[in-house]
C-alpha cells in the first residue's frame, strides 16, 4: 500500500532537522527518513564549537540529538530507512524506501549530504575524531600552535592548508603528484607561505600515535627505484581530496553539476523539479558548515510551505 505525505524530508543532519522543525511548525506533517548515517557527518565530530547557542561547545552526536528532539517535539515523524529509488517525473512524487515501501509526496526536501573522500587507510578509521578530520574549518581550532598535515593538491587542499597556517605552527601539504592542481593564485599563496611545506610525490601509508595521531608515515615515488620513506611528526591529519554528494538516486530527474552537487536556483533551495528542494551539503560545494546547512534547511521548508499553499495542498 502506498503512503501519501505532504512533505517528505530525505536525510537528516543540520539541514534535514532544521527543515523538519520549520515544516512541522507550519503544519506540513513532515515525514523524515534519516538515511544511512542518522544525524549526518557531525555524528563523527567530537567537538563542535562554532554552532551558535553553545558557548561551551557540544559534541556532534549531542547536537544532532538536540535537533532531532526539537523536530519531534513539533510533530516530525522521524523514521529509519534509505531511499533506494525515485520517480520525480510528475507530482505527487514517488519514492521507494529500502526497496519495499512506496511513498507519494507532494513536496520533497533533499538533505542527503556529501561524503568526504578518504585514502582508504585502516588508520583513518582508527584515529577518526582523534586527529583525523575532513574539515579544517570545523576542527582546525583544536590544532593551534601544533603541527598538522593536509592531503591533496587542488584548490580545496590549498585553501585548507592556508587556513590552518593561521592557526598551526607548521603545515605539511602532502601531494601525490609532482605539481599542484590548484589555481595559480592558490598555488602562489601556498608556495610563498613560510608555515607551509609542500611534500611533492608523497603518499601517506600509515598514521602513528598512542590513541591520537602523533605522526604519519609517507613514501615518495612509491614503487619506483628511487622510492624514499619519510616519517613526519604531526598532531592532526586533514583530508582534502574532495567530497561525493549523495545525489545518485535523484540524478535521473534532478540536475547536478559534474561532481554530483544538486543545482539550485541561485539564492534559493529550488531545484529544476517544482516542489523538490535541496538543502545542506548535497547542494553546497563551497561552505559545508553545520550553520549554513541549517540555514538552507530553513529556506527549503519555507519554500515547501509556499509551494503547497499555492497549490492548495
Amino acid at each position: 500500500m502506498t503512503e501519501k505525505v505532504r512533505c517528505l524530508i530525505i536525510g537528516s543532519g543540520p539541514a534535514g532537522y532544521t527543515a523538519a522543525i520549520y515544516a512541522s511548525r507550519a503544519n506540513l506533517a513532515p515525514v523524515m527518513y534519516v538515511g544511512m548515517q542518522p544525524g549526518g557527518q557531525l555524528t563523527t565530530t567530537n567537538e563542535v564549537e562554532n554552532f551558535p547557542g553553545y558557548p561551551e561547545g557540544i559534541t556532534g552526536p549531542e547536537l544532532m540529538v538536540d535537533l532531532q528532539k526539537q523536530a519531534e517535539r513539533f510533530g516530525t515523524d522521524v523514521r529509519f530507512g534509505m531511499v533506494t529509488a525515485t520517480d520525480l517525473s510528475a507530482a505527487p512524487y514517488k519514492v521507494t524506501i529500502d526497496g519495499e515501501k512506496q511513498i507519494e509526496a507532494e513536496t520533497i526536501i533533499i538533505s542527503t549530504g556529501a561524503t568526504a573522500k578518504y585514502l582508504g587507510l585502516p588508520d583513518e578509521t582508527k584515529y577518526a575524531g582523534s586527529g583525523v578530520s575532513a574539515c579544517a574549518t570545523c576542527d582546525g581550532f583544536f590544532y593551534r600552535k601544533r603541527k598538522v598535515a593536509v592531503v591533496g593538491g587542488g584548490d580545496t587542499a590549498c585553501e585548507e592548508a592556508s587556513y590552518l597556517s593561521g592557526l598551526a605552527d607548521k603545515v605539511f601539504l602532502i601531494v601525490r603528484k609532482p605539481f599542484l592542481r590548484a589555481s595559480k593564485i592558490m598555488q602562489e599563496r601556498v608556495l610563498k607561505n613560510p608555515k607551509i611545506e609542500v611534500l611533492f610525490e608523497y603518499e601517506t601509508v600509515g598514521l602513528t600515535g598512542d590513541k591520537v595521531v602523533q605522526g604519519a608515515d609517507l613514501v615518495k615515488r612509491r614503487g619506483q627505484s628511487d622510492e624514499e620513506q619519510l616519517h613526519i611528526e604531526i598532531d592532526g591529519f586533514f583530508l582534502a581530496i574532495g567530497h561525493k554528494p549523495n545525489s545518485d538516486v535523484f540524478k535521473p530527474w534532478i540536475e547536478t553539476d559534474e561532481i554530483g552537487y544538486i543545482k539550485t536556483v541561485p539564492g534559493t533551495p529550488r531545484t529544476n523539479v517544482a516542489g523538490v528542494f535541496a538543502a545542506g551539503d548535497v547542494a553546497d560545494p563551497h561552505y559545508r558548515q553545520a550553520i549554513t546547512a541549517a540555514g538552507s534547511g530553513c529556506q527549503a521548508a519555507l519554500e515547501a510551505e509556499r509551494y503547497l499553499s499555492e497549490k492548495g495542498l
